[in-house]
């Protein structure tokens, strides 16, 4: 066993939980929240959708707002301006490119205006079930910590993430780190002393336990 199924082996074991914390009911639904989820919580993400969605939750209803309406709703999510722009872009080309329904490929999903390639890659493992790693902050730096990957970009991480991890553990891989990272990994203080993968980790073998580091 190598070890980063090994370490993958440990995480599963503790966090069988590990899921998106993001509340939908569609792959639309999906695709707006990880739009919103930007630098922002997902809790207050899922408090803008449960209001948002009641009305506006497929792309014909969504277009029926100006930009500026669209703002109002979801200003709390912060970068409001930008991530308006971006669902209102995104729900057009589903309409007009892909009969009103997100497309289920990696590759049509990429094509959609305002998705990057980390939405794109959440959705399509979320909604759709697809192998593919999304990067975030949590797992770049979890990532880059225990030596899984190693890489100054999120492109970087996830091209050396999908050649040590097996494709169909892609997707579990990328909720076990992000709640590795949230739980235990911290940012400035990570938990190294509660970490039951330390002794694989690679920043831990060189680094002094408790140094508070940066991402």
């Amino acid at each position: 066993m190598s070890k980063c199924e090994e370490i993958l082996d440990i995480l599963e074991g503790l966090y069988p939980d590990a899921a998106p914390a993001l509340q939908f009911r569609s792959p639309y639904e999906l695709l707006v929240a990880v739009i919103l989820s930007a630098q922002c919580t997902d809790e207050r993400v899922n408090k803008v959708t449960a209001e948002l969605f009641r009305e506006h939750n497929t792309p014909a209803a969504m277009l029926s707002l100006s930009q500026e309406q669209l703002e109002k709703h979801i200003y709390s999510c912060g970068f409001y301006h930008n991530k308006a722009a971006h669902i209102l872009s995104a729900s057009r080309d589903i309409l007009e490119k892909f009969g009103g329904e997100v497309p289920s490929t990696l590759e049509e999903l990429r094509t959609l205006a305002g998705v990057g390639r980390k939405t794109a890659n959440v959705v399509y493992a979320v909604a759709f079930h697809g192998d593919a790693i999304a990067v975030d902050t949590h797992v770049f730096r979890v990532a880059n910590r225990l030596g899984l990957a190693h890489g100054k970009t999120p492109e970087q991480v996830e091209a050396g993430l999908c050649a040590v991890i097996p494709k169909n553990r892609w997707s579990r891989a990328h909720h076990l780190l992000i709640f590795h990272g949230r739980r235990v990994c911290h940012s400035q203080r990570p938990d190294c002393a509660h970490c039951a993968v330390a002794p694989l980790c690679e920043w831990y073998g060189g680094n002094a336990p408790g140094k508070i580091v940066t991402e």
